[in-house]
């Protein structure tokens, strides 16, 4: 996992061919003004999900995995908080992995929390659980889903 501001975003370019054009997307797009919903980047390699969806609080977050793709969150508006927890100290799926969604969900609590306030990403790779919209409110975000095979 990784957090940093978006002003940094350009650091992390060398990690993964396809964040550069993740980046790049996030720099030209007015996001602000962006319609909620799927973004195509880059056909089914790359592509973006903005969305206003309303917090849970840290009760009802519940921890996820992807497998094929990498989750760049950024929070545009509003204040989102984010469980955490390493998918090894997970025990076996709670809901075993749906690959149409490409997602897993477990039964463990988060054992860390961060916050993203606006101009704040995180980075979540496939062995990092996480817990989206954990916080209060309705946060503007955008998550970048780039494939781990690029």
């Amino acid at each position: 996992m990784i957090v940093d501001l978006i002003s940094h975003a350009s650091r992390y370019g060398s990690l993964h061919p396809g964040f550069a054009a993740a980046w790049r997307w996030l720099a030209e797009t007015d996001l602000p003004r962006s319609s909620t919903g799927r973004h195509e980047i880059d056909g089914p390699r790359l592509f973006a999900l903005v969305n206003r969806d309303p917090a849970k609080g840290r009760q009802a977050a519940r921890l996820e995995s992807h497998r094929r793709y990498i989750d760049i969150q950024l929070t545009l508006a509003g204040n989102e908080e984010i469980g955490y927890r390493p998918v090894t100290e997970c025990s076996a799926p709670e809901v075993p992995f749906l690959p149409d969604n490409d997602v897993a969900f477990y039964a463990e609590r988060p054992d860390s929390w961060l916050a993203l306030p606006p101009g704040r990403f995180a980075i979540f790779f496939p062995h990092d659980a996480h817990a989206p919209l954990a916080g209060v409110g309705e946060p503007h975000k955008v998550v970048v889903k780039v494939a781990v095979d690029w």
